[in-house]
């Protein structure tokens, strides 16, 4: 059996912030069937990943691309990969069975054919949402898990800044935070989302910071007696001013650079003054680098959710046609928690 299996590509490289007429959708014949012996499967993509750091990927030339696995360069015309959920339909590979849920890279189509290689394993959804094991359960939810405890190592009573703290991993850091017993405050940017962050997810105070003309002293006023641990998912100025209202032995987990992704001329320039003096720590660092962590935070993380501790935010957009859509407005700030989109039915 054969369908007409359609999937998104780029028309040319996107330099800029994306526009839905940078994609377009392409069609081509895709056997529902695997070779005997090739180890390779199709599956039916059900839920795929909507991610910020795809835009680098798609630019003609990006520093992030040089680092290899999951950053390497998206070519005009070909498919996009992305994190997902999907049931496999077709399989070649003995440990996987027409019907099994999988978890991994597969692309923004209908059907993904995985080789004998493909970054994918058996998915048990532990009585969730197959939704969450593409966000809370998954490299979002690793990257805030990683990102705090490791590169942060937070001490209870500890004062945590988090930017861009209504997306998919800010939540879940200031989140994990107050479960840690930490102050946090969260910056975002409209007042819906500045009184989620404080009614729905428990964070002591938040602010827009489209309202904020000097975030120097907006901060200032948030931490009277400084920031213990900033989580930075914007850079430029925001990570400046954090670095300016930082104690000694302050640490800066840089997970993104959000704003730098469509302006390059967008650099931060912390007082290097004050990171020496103060022994300020500053390290980026990727989910990938602590898959070791992998278990404890899915065990952490399921129980927090199951008693109601932890709250998945997310944010679906329902069908293929809408990937253009979403991806997008995470530039533009449309998001609010994990963007997702259902292909799909399950």
């Amino acid at each position: 059996m054969e369908v007409m299996n359609k999937y998104w590509t780029i028309k040319t490289h996107i330099e800029d912030a994306p526009k839905e007429d940078d994609f377009y959708l392409k069609n081509s014949t895709l056997a529902l069937s695997v070779e005997p012996g090739s180890k390779e499967m199709i599956v039916k993509n059900l839920y795929v990943s909507i991610d910020p750091y795809q835009l680098n990927r798609m630019k003609s030339s990006s520093s992030s691309q040089k680092t290899g696995g999951f950053a390497v360069g998206i070519t005009p015309g070909q498919e996009i990969e992305a994190f997902g959920v999907a049931r496999v339909v077709a399989s070649e590979n003995p440990e996987y069975e027409k019907g099994n849920f999988v978890v991994g890279v597969v692309t923004w189509a209908e059907y993904s054919k995985i080789g004998s290689n493909g970054m994918i394993r058996k998915l048990d959804p532990m009585g969730f949402p197959l939704s969450y094991h593409v966000g809370i359960l998954a490299f979002s939810g690793l990257t805030a898990y990683a990102g705090f405890f490791e590169i942060c190592k937070p001490k209870r009573g500890e004062k945590v800044f988090v930017s861009a703290a209504s997306g998919s991993v800010g939540n879940l850091v200031g989140q994990y935070a107050k479960l840690h017993g930490c102050y946090v405050v969260g910056c975002a940017g409209s007042k819906q989302k500045v009184e989620l962050l404080k009614e729905k997810l428990g964070f002591d105070e938040a602010f827009n910071y489209r309202e904020e003309n000097d975030l120097n002293s907006t901060l200032k006023r948030y931490f009277p007696d400084g920031i213990d641990v900033y989580f930075d998912n914007v850079g430029a100025e925001m990570q400046e001013a954090a670095v300016a209202n930082m104690n000694a032995f302050g640490r800066v987990a840089v997970c993104g650079v959000i704003s730098e992704y469509t302006d390059s001329g967008k650099k931060a320039a912390p007082d290097m003054l004050d990171v020496i003096y103060k022994r300020i720590k500053i390290q980026g660092f990727l989910a990938g680098d602590h898959i070791g962590l992998f278990q404890d935070f899915i065990s952490t993380t399921s129980d927090h959710l199951r008693s109601g501790k932890l709250c998945a935010l997310e944010d679906i957009s329902d069908g293929l046609d809408s990937i253009p859509f979403a991806f997008a407005g995470l530039f533009r700030g449309d998001n609010i928690g994990k963007k997702i989109v259902k292909i799909a039915e399950e």
